[in-house]
């Protein structure tokens, strides 16, 4: 099998995604190419499962038709079986007459299908986001398939790095630093709960206003940003909770790196954790933009151990049974099967 991926996303819970099944197809045997962005900080991370190229699509300039002469050349060369664009920009780049099957996968909810012109398959993250893009007219082939994490308990980041005392409760939010991300509502919430760190473990367009209201509540001291980082598992496994309040959020990694990294985790009730998640059972859900919910949510895991380690075996549990590295694996594996035998 032999897969061409197109991939011109920027830093970001996707990306994690992108490496972790890059690294899996590798692992059973798949030969892979990708055309992605110049300088990412993952591509040392895919360089020994697949051969990289780069380039960036631009809409109107002369670069977008050099790099489609590349990619046609690459094409050429390489003849894959499968063409997998991911998200907007990269299935606007579709080949519109490759010889291999043409497949795009959505992390997130459309807003119109006008990128996917010269995509035969699209693969959707949940169930919902399927039933939009039905709503909007597609009368082709969808697949439903979720994310995996490779999160798993490591080392932990020393506390004193982070000038965080050992026996402070340190809840930890990761993702990119935009409103929907819902990280104003977690500082507001972690305000209400003394003897309570947080850790913000990324970056974005937003930093400047969450550190501005961090100073404004006089919560510098126990507010950590810590930038963006390439290997963020080290700080949830130095932490004691993992918090994700996106007022929307289809199914990111996000939803699943807690659980991976063995920390009980609280939820906004938004589009994927609420399809993945049951309150009480393998984590706490709270209402999107609840912030005393949410500071209660916090307070309950601080002060109850025997929640903490419930919630996280049964996340575990969760992903074992539904969202393993294999079973999703599987399922790609089994997509381009079907797909190269309808060529």
């Amino acid at each position: 099998m032999k897969i061409m991926h197109i991939h011109f996303g920027k830093e970001g819970g996707a990306e994690r995604f992108f490496v972790n099944l890059v690294n899996a197809l590798h692992e059973r045997g798949v030969e892979q190419r990708a055309l992605i962005r110049p300088d990412r900080s993952w591509r040392r991370d895919i360089e020994k499962s697949a051969t990289i190229y780069e380039g960036v699509f631009r809409r109107i300039s002369l670069s977008r038709f050099l790099l489609k002469w590349r990619l046609n050349q690459v094409l050429r060369e390489f003849k894959p079986d499968i063409i997998m664009a991911w998200q907007l920009r990269a299935s606007r780049f579709m080949p519109a007459h490759a010889k291999a099957y043409r497949i795009s996968r959505l992390g997130d909810y459309p807003e119109h299908l006008g990128y996917y012109t010269n995509v035969e398959t699209l693969v959707c993250i949940t169930p919902d986001i399927a039933a939009k893009v039905r709503d909007f007219g597609w009368n082709r082939d969808i697949e439903v398939i979720a994310n995996f994490t490779r999160a798993e308990p490591v080392p932990p980041v020393a506390r004193a790095d982070l000038q965080t005392p050992e026996d402070a409760f340190v809840v930890v939010g990761m993702g990119r630093f935009v409103k929907r991300k819902g990280f104003d509502g977690l500082i507001r919430a972690v305000k209400q709960v003394e003897n309570t760190y947080l850790w913000l473990v990324g970056d974005g367009p937003d930093r400047e206003q969450l550190e501005r209201l961090t100073d404004e509540l006089g919560l510098r001291d126990r507010v950590r940003f810590t930038g963006w980082q390439t290997n963020a598992y080290g700080f949830l496994s130095a932490g004691d909770a993992f918090v994700i309040n996106s007022s929307h959020e289809p199914l990111g990694n996000v939803c699943f790196e807690g659980w991976g990294a063995g920390k009980p985790t609280i939820a906004a009730r938004a589009e994927g954790p609420s399809w993945v998640m049951t309150h009480d059972g393998d984590a706490l859900m709270v209402d999107c933009g609840d912030d005393r919910g949410l500071a209660e949510a916090i307070r309950r895991l601080r002060d109850d151990p025997a929640l903490r380690e419930r919630l996280s075996a049964a996340g575990r549990e969760t992903l074992r049974a539904r969202f393993s590295e294999k079973a999703i694996t599987d399922a790609y594996l089994d997509l381009f099967a079907r797909s190269v035998a309808r060529r």
